[in-house]
């Protein structure tokens, strides 16, 4: 900190100067993020409430019962006719919450509850074990790259407090066997969560859209809860994560009681105190502004350019796709060449992706067209071509 301010514009200046090494997403460039450019008008709504703290509800009612609104919405998107829940600073919270509200739901002891999750899942659960003190059991996946539903039920103990299923691995867009998960959850009375942090926002639409839709959601009587970010695929604003909870009483199991908010004495149900009313509001515009046409023809759009990507891929030699795509994530791989040596080749091209023990992943976001794909598979060819 200088000992004397600086006018704004000699320090706008020095911000471009210093940001110009961070990647933007115009260039077209960033290939392996599952976040994207916020939609305009989201971004708008954030900045002209910027100042509001939904941390301390008694302040900001009218905020409060937005976000209710807001929570109902993407209910309805996932099938369910009265939610509860928050938005989120992203699905690590989320996730959190969820394994929270479940071990003490299951009334479990720190150091004895186990929660079963298959290897695909995020690496937040690593942490809520750690956070929750919570031993995780990793499932490994079938030749689907989903969860071992047989491993799985050799796996429930008394001691078992969660199921977590996966709507959209983080490695390649996979989908859980999420109706056995919730038949299992339902036979054995454990509570069942759904990391949809990415796969919420595009699984949704893919029926009405012509493609192949897994079940996931609270059509399935066993899921109690399901991580979805709007500030992924939504194209809402960062922060702005979301925890969806079936019913009231899941809720209750994760909340404290606050004396000395200037709102009045509260519960928060939330990791963080201070929350973004801000990042609220824009998911709520967002949501009634563009409705499910809206985002129908966001998914449809990114949905063409993964099936685009991957029939160029399936043209290539050296290459190959791990699977086929389900939502719009592509895995790449090469049985006779070293993945991260073509992951060095695509980077020194300045592609920004995300490289994986066996494999390339590229996230399909708006953020992307047609030409973009051209020009990196043309590098990919390159590449590979040189190696």
């Amino acid at each position: 900190m200088d000992d004397k301010g600086n006018p704004k514009d000699i320090i706008e200046n020095i911000l471009k100067s210093r940001l110009t090494k961070d990647l933007n997403f115009d260039s077209g460039k960033i290939l392996g993020s599952m976040c994207t450019r916020p939609h305009p008008f989201a971004k708008d709504i954030f900045s002209q409430y910027i100042e509001k703290n939904i941390g301390d509800p008694g302040l900001v009612n009218s905020t409060e019962k937005l976000e209710k609104e807001a929570i109902n919405m993407i209910g309805k998107l996932l099938s369910l006719k009265n939610a509860y829940g928050y938005i989120v600073t992203g699905g690590t919270e989320a996730n959190i919450l969820a394994l929270w509200t479940a071990r003490n739901y299951a009334g479990a002891k720190p150091g004895i509850g186990e929660v079963i999750v298959p290897e695909s899942c995020h690496f937040s659960f690593d942490k809520i074990g750690d956070l929750l003190c919570l031993k995780i059991i990793k499932i490994s996946l079938t030749d689907k790259f989903q969860i071992d539903i047989k491993k799985v039920k050799q796996a429930i103990t008394t001691r078992t407090v969660a199921l977590v299923g996966v709507a959209g691995t983080t490695s390649l867009g996979a989908v859980d066997p999420i109706k056995k998960l919730s038949e299992i959850a339902e036979e054995h009375g454990i509570y069942l969560h759904i990391d949809a942090a990415f796969g919420g926002y595009v699984l949704p639409f893919l029926k009405d859209l012509g493609f192949p839709s897994p079940p996931f959601n609270f059509k399935l009587k066993g899921v109690r809860s399901i991580t979805i970010d709007p500030h992924k695929m939504g194209m809402g604003v960062i922060p702005g994560g979301g925890i969806i909870y079936r019913n009231p009483e899941m809720v209750e199991k994760a909340k404290f009681p606050v004396s000395y908010l200037a709102g009045g004495e509260n519960a928060l149900p939330t990791i963080v105190g201070t929350r973004s009313g801000a990042s609220v509001l824009s998911v709520w515009a967002l949501l009634k502004h563009l409705g499910k046409s809206g985002y129908k023809t966001i998914v449809r759009r990114c949905m063409d350019l993964t099936f685009m990507l991957a029939e160029k891929i399936k043209e290539m030699k050296s290459v190959d796709l791990v699977m086929w795509p389900v939502i719009n994530i592509v895995g790449i791989k090469s049985d006779s060449l070293n993945i991260k040596d073509i992951a060095f080749g695509l980077r020194k091209r300045g592609w920004a992706i995300s490289l994986f023990k066996e494999h390339i992943r590229i996230v399909i976001m708006p953020h992307l067209y047609s030409d973009h794909i051209a020009s990196f598979t043309d590098d990919l060819k390159k590449v590979v071509d040189e190696l």
